[in-house]
């Protein structure tokens, strides 16, 4: 028998202590402790997952080049701008997370996901713990999906043990497993209750070694609570080979992927994706998604060319400035940091002589898309500027750049391609940090004339003056 020793397990950051604490000394959450018997196997999980398909014997070091020659091509999951997070697609024996608040739409993506693997021949095993296949098979009908590959390449399974779910996949041998959700898993012979840090956990080591001994790609869904959920994909992150959260407004059609962790691809993609009657759709142009379309112009809104990953594309930045009811003014964004806020407005005091230091700020990005990218600074500043002088800035204008604290312009990366996106969309006009010594500057594209400044007053200027 293999012997099992008692620990505490933190249920909020999954931190092990040898007896009871309070609060945690990781995170310091209180009565979050609970005794877990944890077992202590002769061998590892990764190591019974392989014995159990049936691939025993010790493992065996193999030459690199050997091990090029047996790399699988990536599966394409038929919805491009999740091809597009992950690099290309998922790839065979790899573990993904995908995460998102409860109700996004993370089970209508990789229900549709299937269905476009079912299309290329695949065959793909839906494990659901949280839904019955009658559920699971009304969904696929809203989505029109009942009529074409996936009613025959998509197989259905309520189960939430994970043996089980491992069985069912030796079985059937399918191109993709997805597990809705991890937070409904549980292993036989683990101690704690369904969703507890313990249980995951060991589902999601169990299932990344079932993974790898069998080439079948793995999906689990994740759910995420505002207030961070516990046994929450943040203590799989480790485990898994990619993490991508699934974000959005629940009430509006917008969403967005982020891949927070990639082994096999970057992290600076970003995908785009609208909530329609008929599922999640790719968004194919995002130079058009973001911007508002009304003809008069208005203080208060400038259009910067932004970059994510590898796309372009134009976004709308729209800021209000207003006087203080009482109290200290406020610094509200929606999409934006507020700190970052705080800090373009006492800049715009203390550098360029726009003073909105003793006033509210509103600031928002149209679509209700979020960015941190440096290059938002000169937008959002002309954007707060303007509002306070209440002049417009011309509609055929965009601006782009890094603000320092002594009110100088830095330069960004890829301005070339940002002012290509801007040209392309019949933008004339663009305001951006004059390039560093020694640097030659990015040649204009036909039709945009490109103004280069040094510091935020100058830029100002050429904003208002043109407005």
């Amino acid at each position: 028998m293999a012997k099992s020793k008692s620990v505490w397990l933190c249920q909020r950051c999954a931190f092990e202590a040898p007896a009871f604490e309070n609060p945690c000394r990781n995170c310091n959450e209180w009565n979050a402790l609970v005794e877990t018997v944890k077992e202590r196997p002769r061998a590892s999980t990764r190591a019974r997952a392989t014995y159990s398909t049936g691939a025993g014997g010790p493992a065996r070091p193999q030459a690199l080049a050997l091990a090029g020659a047996d790399r699988a091509p990536r599966i394409p999951l038929g919805v491009p701008e999740f091809d597009r997070v992950l690099g290309g697609g998922a790839v065979p024996g790899s573990l993904l997370l995908l995460g998102g608040e409860p109700g996004i739409g993370k089970s209508t993506l990789l229900l549709q996901a299937a269905a476009g693997i079912a299309a290329t021949g695949g065959q793909v095993l839906y494990a659901s713990g949280e839904e019955s296949t009658a559920q699971i098979a009304d969904r696929a009908a809203r989505l029109g999906l009942m009529d074409g590959s996936a009613a025959d390449g998509v197989e259905l399974l309520t189960e939430n043990e994970v043996g089980a779910i491992g069985e069912a996949l030796l079985a059937s041998h399918p191109t993709l497993l997805i597990v809705d959700s991890i937070q409904t898993a549980t292993l036989a012979g683990l101690e704690g209750p369904t969703g507890s840090v313990g249980q995951v956990r060991g589902a999601a080591d169990w299932l990344a070694g079932i993974a790898r001994a069998t080439n079948c790609a793995v999906i689990l869904v994740g759910h995420v609570t505002k207030d961070g959920s516990i046994a929450g994909p943040k203590t799989l992150e480790h485990l898994v080979d990619a993490v991508v959260m699934l974000d959005g407004d629940r009430h509006g059609t917008l969403r967005t992927l982020r891949a927070a962790k990639n082994r096999f691809g970057s992290t600076d993609e970003l995908g785009l994706l609208e909530m329609g009657e008929r599922g999640l759709t790719s968004i194919e142009d995002p130079g058009r998604a973001f911007l508002d379309e009304r003809e008069a112009r208005a203080p208060g809104a400038v259009v910067a060319p932004l970059l994510e990953g590898s796309r372009p594309m134009l976004v709308e930045v729209q800021a209000l400035v207003a006087g203080a009811a009482f109290g200290a003014p406020r610094r509200t964004g929606r999409g934006l940091d507020a700190a970052r806020i705080a800090l373009l407005a006492a800049v715009l005091g203390r550098r360029a002589g726009i003073a909105v230091g003793d006033r509210d700020i509103y600031a928002n990005l149209v679509g209700g898309i979020v960015l941190d990218e440096p290059a938002l600074d000169l937008p959002l500043a002309l954007a707060l500027a303007s509002s306070q002088r209440d002049r417009p800035i011309s509609r055929e204008t965009v601006a782009v750049g890094e603000v320092g604290l002594i009110g100088e312009l830095r330069p960004v990366a890829g301005l070339g391609r940002r002012l290509r996106e801007a040209a392309r969309h019949g933008f004339t006009r663009a305001i951006v940090p004059t390039p560093r010594r020694g640097v030659a500057p990015e040649p204009a594209p036909d039709g945009l004339k490109v103004i280069a400044v040094a510091t935020l007053r100058e830029a100002i200027c050429e904003a208002l003056d043109a407005g």
